[in-house]
């Protein structure tokens, strides 16, 4: 991957992070203050969703492993990640 393209993958996984720290706070916020397990699931899946960006720029930026698998990592906390936050759309 080329230096400019590399600047770029870290600016955006950076923002990434940001903003799915940011939702998983508000969403966590929003739990404390109505106790609901639905917000309770909500703020777990898009933790794990937020939490998946960042083992997976760890991986591919710090292990000596093929880039490949930072994507299989990203993708793994991802589709969990999703499947929580669909989970909660139908708790009560």
């Amino acid at each position: 991957m080329s230096p400019d393209m590399t600047t770029v993958v870290v600016a955006l996984k950076t923002l990434t992070l940001l903003l799915g720290g940011s939702i998983t706070y508000y969403s966590f916020k929003a739990y404390r203050h109505t106790g609901s397990a639905a917000l309770r699931a909500l703020t777990l899946g898009f933790g794990t969703v937020t939490i998946g960006a960042l083992l997976a720029g760890i991986v591919d930026q710090l292990l000596p492993v093929d880039p490949t698998f930072a994507f299989v990592v990203e993708s793994l906390f991802t589709t969990v990640g999703f499947a929580v936050i669909l989970a909660s759309l139908y708790m009560e």
